[in-house]
């Protein structure tokens, strides 16, 4: 079937206007002023979304889609994450992982999960590894998991700076980024190592000594959580100078007391005049987000949903920064890191990943590969164990 998508005011994500696109094959085959017409024999499916926005879909990037957590016990592990928790965040893509739990959570479950999510509609890809060094790998070794393995982009998420990593040296890094830098190449994919940035004091120095004491690119360092305390971001701001990517999280509310939410610390970016492309948002869906002591003991615990990214872009929009400079945070940024070349924008060619706003800022409809998920508020299509 044909989709026609008539009067949305596009953002794609800079403004197009009011515009029409025409939908096949889960691509984006038409997009302009006029109204595609189309022979009567073909079945086509009318949406007029008189001038509300459509925007790409969100790219998560930081997903734990198999759950995360277990840090106080086997009863706190987060269960997988289904169909509709991604589709109702407006997240038509993810890239999954393993945290902290790399032992009884493992690559093979991970890209088993990816694949279901595919089957389901959705764009899944994940990383190699975990928390930990020597890192898990599927086929004994980071560049054959990336270069053997399709859905597999890159290495994710090693801890730095934080009580819960395995304390890796600085030639360790290295070789991490090496391995993934070459696979890379040999591919195409992303190629990149994917850190977690703990609140440890050391900050982001072991990135900054791999950059001044090697030639692997700067793009290929990836750190993420670098909002969860000040001081790291001041940090991570002046990384991007070099020419890495940093992440910000969207933290639920309250969890920024030492840190800056998401969108405050868009804000503080821009201030700051950084390089609008070298910064990207995620959820860290599916994560546990735990609170610990100076000795490294639990004290509390929450966990991550994707409904963050559409959280975190209606209180940006909220803060009146201009639309068309933070949308490429959560689309056409995250696909310029990862090379997903078919996605985070709108235009023809490319990949019917699409979402309505309504007035208030919130998710009207959501589009994935060209089939409708929500419309019009509604839940289209499920998870096969969800209600």
């Amino acid at each position: 079937m044909f989709e026609l998508i008539t009067n949305a005011n596009v953002y794609a994500p800079q403004s197009l206007g009011i515009v029409n696109l025409l939908i096949c094959a889960g691509k984006i085959v038409y997009l302009g002023q006029q109204v595609p017409q189309l022979d009567d024999c073909l079945p086509v499916q009318t949406t007029d979304l008189n001038g509300l926005r459509l925007i790409p879909g969100f790219i998560d990037a930081h997903t734990h889609i198999t759950g995360g957590g277990g840090e106080a016990g086997p009863s706190t592990r987060v269960p997988p994450l289904g169909l509709s928790q991604f589709t109702r965040a407006g997240v038509t893509s993810v890239v999954g992982l393993l945290g902290t739990d790399d032992l009884t959570r493992n690559p093979q479950t991970l890209l088993t999960q990816v694949m279901g999510l595919r089957e389901e509609g959705l764009s899944a890809w994940c990383y190699t590894g975990g928390y930990h060094v020597p890192v898990i790998t599927l086929t004994q070794s980071i560049r054959s998991d990336i270069v053997n393995l399709d859905p597999v982009i890159g290495v994710g998420e090693v801890a730095l700076s934080d009580h819960r990593s395995s304390q890796p040296t600085l030639n360790e890094i290295l070789r991490l980024a090496s391995e993934a830098h070459v696979a890379g190449l040999m591919t195409g994919k992303a190629g990149i190592v994917h850190f977690h940035l703990g609140d440890g004091a050391r900050g982001l120095s072991m990135i900054r000594a791999c950059l001044e004491k090697s030639e692997i690119p700067a793009r290929v360092f990836n750190p993420t959580h670098v909002n969860r305390n000040k001081a790291l971001f001041e940090e991570a701001c002046e990384l991007t100078k070099h020419g890495c990517t940093v992440d910000l999280t969207a933290f639920p509310a309250g969890n920024d007391d030492t840190g800056w939410s998401a969108e405050a610390a868009v804000a503080l970016y821009f201030e700051k005049g950084c390089d609008q492309q070298k910064l990207t948002i995620s959820s860290d869906g599916g994560g546990c987000m735990p609170s610990f002591d100076a000795q490294g003991e639990l004290l509390k615990m929450d966990f991550a949903q994707s409904s963050a990214m559409v959280i975190t872009l209606k209180a940006m929009l909220e803060l009146e920064l201009p639309i068309e400079k933070i949308l490429p945070l959560m689309t056409s940024n995250v696909a310029s890191l990862l090379k997903f070349h078919h996605k985070g924008r709108i235009e023809t060619g490319l990949d019917a990943d699409l979402l309505v706003l309504n007035e208030s800022h919130e998710i009207d409809s959501v589009m994935a590969n060209g089939a409708w998920h929500i419309r019009q508020g509604e839940q289209l299509i499920h998870g096969l164990f969800e209600d």
